[in-house]
């Protein structure tokens, strides 16, 4: 039987517009390409991982309206656990509307909806499958109580918690605690640590921050030089794969997907980094979230002929 993972997190629909510039305020722009495509860091992260075959059940919320069943059966076909997922009759499915420029930078306003419904109460009736967990992944777009409880639960239960901490957030010490791994952006490290991540030595300071509240291992990602690993206050700079990025959006989330499923499959966390790096570059070279993600076959190809 392979090893369990549960991803608890937002679902969103995304309404990508495409432009040569991200617009300033009162601005009006022409797009030059528009995409509808599903979303959500929650549910991205989990694509990732099902694409990579790991054994993932998805916590998390749709509304009842079409585009959430629709949702629902792609997921499936994602390899995910869908038996969790929540359906709320009183909220659409969240929205999550993004801008990207020729840089592959973008901006994102997201409207909830039916995220809002993953509470407390939803966590504790999720019980029996977090405490079968062996890892469960997390981030910040759904309610702060419910990743609280999920994490009290997990950890109770000796499962392994990794914390996305996006977007950017202030978190308090009783849910750090209960964190073993986890993997900001600068933006995130420095929101949590008061440390602007700027070179090694600054991701070094930053990470130790994180290690004082008990984390284990700090991952902190930075964009196309790779990622700073730091185990017990031991780190190093494992680099990304140089690739021409055309779209960013997903590519922290397939980074996360598919790191954790690496642990479970029982690699070592910088092999985790480099397959998930390889994932995350076949992730920027396309559009989208969730079409961006790659499969399995696509990342072994990809990592095979990066060592040629």
């Amino acid at each position: 039987m392979k090893k369990k993972l549960v991803v608890l997190g937002s679902i969103n629909v995304d309404h990508i517009i495409h432009l040569k510039t991200l617009p300033k305020p009162g601005e009006t722009l022409m797009g030059e390409e528009y995409l509808l495509a599903y979303g959500g860091k929650g549910a991205n992260q989990a694509v990732a991982a099902g694409r990579f075959n790991a054994n993932v059940s998805f916590l998390g919320a749709v509304g009842q309206d079409t585009i959430g069943q629709e949702i629902l059966k792609q997921f499936i076909k994602d390899g995910i656990d869908t038996q969790w997922i929540k359906m709320v009759e009183t909220k659409n499915t969240g929205v999550a509307m993004i801008f990207v420029d020729e840089q592959a930078e973008n901006v994102i306003a997201i409207y909830p909806g039916a995220n809002t419904e993953v509470d407390e109460q939803y966590i504790e009736s999720c019980r029996s499958v977090l405490e079968s967990a062996n890892y469960l992944l997390m981030q910040l777009e759904i309610p702060l109580d419910a990743i609280i409880k999920a994490a009290s639960v997990a950890k109770q239960n000796h499962a392994k918690v990794i914390l996305n901490p996006a977007p950017a957030r202030y978190l308090p010490p009783a849910l750090l605690s209960n964190i073993d791994i986890i993997t900001p952006n600068e933006t995130e490290a420095f929101v949590l640590t008061g440390v602007e991540v700027i070179d090694e030595t600054s991701a070094a300071a930053a990470s130790s921050v994180l290690h004082e509240y008990g984390i284990e291992t700090v991952l902190i990602t930075l964009g196309s030089r790779g990622v700073w690993q730091s185990v017990n206050k031991i780190g190093r700079l494992v680099p990304a794969f140089k690739v021409k990025a055309i779209d960013t959006i997903a590519a922290g989330d397939t980074f996360n997907g598919v790191f954790v499923t690496e642990l479970l499959n029982d690699k070592t966390p910088e092999q985790a980094i480099i397959t998930a790096h390889a994932a995350a570059a076949l992730t920027v070279m396309r559009k989208g979230a969730q079409p961006a993600i790659p499969w399995k076959y696509e990342i072994e190809q990809f990592l095979n002929e990066q060592c040629v």
